[in-house]
């Protein structure tokens, strides 16, 4: 199989992956049409929800102030106090906790900026709300509804105390790590064996948060965010919401998970319990952009900040009343980043490993395994050198095509081969100009291949070996942190899309934009298609063939074009490169070798064969006998056509 056959067929291997990619992650044209067409239901549902949350709140209130008065609660003024938020920081990790619920309101990362270039914030606590629940034998505690008192405080420790009159106490305690976006939570009672029922041996977790909008793009990065889990004993998973149903949410249970992560595109809050969850009940719901219900307000009133999903976990975890084994909570806040989460899920409070790297998607087990073991090194390896970030993709590039290099050329040579053999292919198919006898000619062209020592299956191969690696950049490049915000010629932000030429509204399935760095890669590849027609003509094909392949080598850039155009500019700029570096080392071995050589070369196989015939391989022997099935086939068709006829 020649080069640019095989050139065809990675292409569209690669065109096909990227397009299901794409479309299964990608909210479809019939998904957002639904997603309009229910907007107004969804709305009157949403009002209907208010309305109910306004009257719980109201019963809440009543059941809050019926409380106060009761004198006789073990709560009894637990309910009523003043909001205050103590701030644990490391060099990386600010956080925030209230004294009521004893929650975790507010997290910012140091070492990361938002659009605006301040210090990012993953979440406030209008954001996000926590609530552990314990059933006593009389009353119950949601500890979101209640103060806790301030025990102890250092700059990574914090303690808060929920008192209680003559029934004990229950004790918030957390540690945030130095140097590490991980920060533990430890729940225990005291004194409260009267409170609880003896039999008691669980607590429920509740936990909600609107994922903001943090990144350019908003479709794109609500792609890459999802609520993540892993279930007991298995490999990490994610919720994927339904992309063709009336509803935008989508609701898992589990009767058991080591953690939940709520993840951004390069962000995530993971909760991991020291005894499992169990009863887990996860929920994921889209936002539709600009929108009431994806849009929130600073106190100004006029920069809008947006949120693209929410998540919402109910489940249950450990709880000695008697304090003796207390319940114990890890925390990761943090970055997508691969070695980070690595070194993060290793420091979980049982000992075990959390696989939390696996919340960088790297794609496919065999792609990730390049990823991991080949591509992540690498890139590891040229960005200490504090070079930018676009030379780094550039460096990797061009590894990554000279580690590849000896396929690329054996590819290149089955090629050569093919074109060698044109003549006699080329009187084949002259001696049997009649489509029916199709079979007869491939036959024989099989013959020609197996008498020259020439395999048309060669050039396969060689790029099936190579897929893994391309693919792997595919799902790399987006998914690294390290892009993120880095400029490059003119592109602000190499993880996002560039946009120096956009218009107001969108096109349909194309967008608002168009990106230079996709543009000059459809141009260029147009160009590597034109240059590898004249280099490489295409041998014992009808030219109706030729025709077909010509039209789609130039189909295909146009389709990247659309369904590129909204993904990242570094993948687009390293597929660029990629296609440059084509196209010269193409043009490098079309130089280097000697058609008369090869030709010679193929002669003398030619000879040798015909002294020593080679017992045929197991591919041309199968191929062969394909061929010949087929032909008897059509044979018999044939003649009980003529059959019937008489």
């Amino acid at each position: 199989m020649d080069t640019r056959k095989s050139s065809i067929i990675g292409w569209v291997l690669i065109f096909a992956v990227m397009v299901g990619f794409f479309f299964l992650n990608k909210p479809s044209a019939e998904k957002l049409a639904e997603q309009q067409r229910f907007a107004h239901v969804q709305d009157s549902l949403r009002n209907i929800e208010i309305e109910k949350a306004a009257a719980e709140a109201i019963a809440e209130q009543a059941r809050f102030v019926e409380q106060m008065n009761d004198t006789a609660s073990a709560l009894y003024g637990t309910a009523v106090g003043e909001e205050q938020l103590f701030t644990l920081r490391n060099s990386q990790l600010s956080v925030n906790i209230s004294n009521k619920g004893a929650a975790i309101v507010g997290a910012t990362l140091a070492d990361y900026n938002d659009q605006q270039g301040n210090p990012i914030v993953l979440f406030d606590k209008t954001d996000r709300k926590t609530a552990f629940l314990l059933d006593g034998k009389v009353e119950n505690i949601n500890t979101a509804d209640r103060f806790f008192q301030l025990v102890s405080q250092t700059d990574s420790t914090l303690t808060l105390r929920l008192n209680t009159n003559g029934a004990g106490y229950l004790d918030f305690t957390y540690r945030l790590l130095p140097n590490y976006y991980t920060l533990y939570l430890t729940v225990q009672a005291t004194g409260m064996q009267n409170f609880f029922p003896s039999q008691m041996n669980q607590m429920g977790v509740r936990l909600s948060q609107r994922m903001r909008h943090q990144e350019k793009g908003y479709s794109f990065e609500q792609r890459y965010t999802y609520l993540s889990y892993r279930e007991t004993g298995r490999n990490p998973g994610h919720i994927t919401e339904p992309s063709r149903s009336k509803s935008l949410s989508k609701t898992v249970e589990f009767p058991s998970v080591d953690w939940i992560a709520y993840k951004n595109q390069f962000f995530s809050t993971v909760l991991a319990a020291e005894q499992t969850f169990t009863n887990a009940r996860l929920t994921s719901a889209l936002y539709r952009e600009n929108t009431p219900t994806s849009t929130r307000y600073t106190d100004t009133d006029t920069i809008p900040n947006f949120y693209i999903k929410y998540m919402e976990s109910q489940m249950s975890t450990a709880f000695d009343p008697t304090g003796a084994q207390p319940s114990r909570f890890q925390f990761y806040i943090g970055p997508n980043h691969f070695k980070t989460l690595k070194a993060a899920g290793k420091l979980s409070t049982n000992g075990e490993n959390l696989q939390l790297d696996k919340l960088v998607y790297m794609g496919w087990p065999v792609v990730r395994l390049v990823n991991r073991y080949i591509i992540v090194p690498l890139f590891d390896f040229l960005t200490r050198w504090g070079m930018n970030m676009g030379i780094v993709l550039l460096l990797l590039t061009f590894i990554v095509k000279m580690v590849v290099l000896p396929f690329t050329r054996k590819q290149f040579m089955s090629s050569a081969k093919m074109r060698a053999l044109k003549p006699h292919l080329d009187e084949i198919k002259e001696k049997y100009p009649d489509p029916a006898d199709s079979m007869q000619m491939q036959q024989e062209q099989m013959q020609v291949y197996s008498k020259y020592g020439v395999s048309p299956m060669g050039g396969c191969l060689p790029m099936i070996i190579q897929m893994p690696v391309w693919m792997a950049l595919f799902f790399f490049i987006p998914n690294a942190i390290e892009l993120r915000q880095e400029r490059f010629l003119w592109a602000s932000d190499l993880s996002a899309y560039d946009d120096i030429l956009s218009w107001p509204g969108r096109i349909p399935l194309f967008g608002d934009h168009i990106s230079i760095f996709c543009l000059l890669f459809c141009v260029v590849n147009i160009l590597n298609t034109i240059i590898s027609m004249k280099m490489q003509p295409t041998a014992g094909q009808d030219q109706s063939s030729q025709k077909m392949l010509k039209w789609t080598m130039y189909l295909m850039p146009v389709l990247f074009l659309f369904t590129l155009n909204g993904y990242s500019s570094g993948l687009n700029y390293y597929y660029l490169i990629s296609s440059l570096m084509s196209i010269i080392i193409m043009f490098i071995m079309k130089r280097t070798t000697d058609d008369k050589k090869l030709l010679a070369q193929l002669e003398a196989n030619y000879k040798k064969n015909q002294q020593n015939p080679p017992k045929k391989s197991g591919m041309m022997a199968r191929l062969e006998a394909m061929q010949q099935e087929q032909q008897r086939l059509q044979q018999e068709q044939q003649q009980r056509l003529t059959k019937n006829k008489k």
